[in-house]
């Protein structure tokens, strides 16, 4: 795993940080209607419906995330899939596990197969501050489906991995801008060919709030995948009710 500049920086978050009896326990929950389904640039999906819970207890915590859409537009195929995160959160710096499990697969299936399945991933990111809300971010598949196949016909295990740089920033009204540049250092999942430029990605965000733990929220984005050999240019709306401690 790699984590850019999180030493210094981690050092300095420490030392500032002050600690609070309210962050011992949290938790969130999210709802979403979305036009497409799209991560890391690619597009994954059509219209669909996206439900997230997490808990957390000082700076441990388990996220469940479900996604139940169309495959495309078209609705020709429905392809539910339920991803599970358990990580630690501290001092701007998150590590966690990711299993995304697709209902194409048993549960417990970890076979590595080119075209189905489902994927193990261990994930690092690091944010400087609030004030300086740039975060670097690696993740490496690491089990079950994930290979290509070589000259001689062999399954391969790709090691598929991203990293990204991100930066969100809000405007004032309750409106903020997200953008990140994403690549992928080797062949795998998400080129086939090699080492690219994944995806660059524009997010503009406006909230609204409810309650004291309650919010809406409307988000336009697109992603650009210069390398992708289908779908360069992925556009998406999105319109969620989100709930926080």
């Amino acid at each position: 795993m790699l984590c850019i500049g999180a030493l210094p920086f981690l050092s300095y978050a420490y030392a500032g940080e002050k600690k609070s009896h309210a962050d011992e326990f949290t938790y969130s929950a999210e709802a979403k209607v979305q036009a497409a389904y799209l991560w890391r640039g690619l597009y994954c999906g059509g219209p669909n419906i996206q439900l997230d819970a997490n808990v957390g207890f000082y700076g441990v915590y388990f996220d469940m995330w479900w996604n139940l859409g169309a495959t495309d537009i078209y609705f020709t195929e429905f392809l539910p899939e339920v991803d599970f995160s358990l990580g630690f959160q501290r001092w701007g710096l998150n590590i966690y596990a990711l299993y995304i499990h697709n209902f194409n697969t048993g549960f417990f299936d970890f076979g590595n197969y080119p075209d189905k399945g489902n994927r193990l991933e261990l994930n690092a990111k690091y944010t400087i501050s609030e004030k300086i809300p740039l975060t670097f971010s690696w993740g490496t598949r690491i089990a079950a489906s994930d290979c290509y196949l070589n000259a001689d016909g062999d399954t391969v295990r790709a090691y598929s991995s991203y990293a990204e740089i991100s930066y969100k920033q809000a405007l004032g009204s309750g409106f903020s801008i997200f953008g990140a540049i994403g690549v992928t250092p080797w062949r795998g999942c998400y080129n086939a060919r090699g080492a690219a430029l994944q995806n660059i990605e524009l997010r503009l965000r406006k909230d609204w709030t409810v309650a004291k733990h309650m919010g809406l929220m409307l988000q336009g984005q697109v992603a650009v995948c210069p390398m992708a050999p289908k779908s360069v240019i992925n556009l998406n709306a999105t319109f969620g009710i989100y709930f926080t401690k």
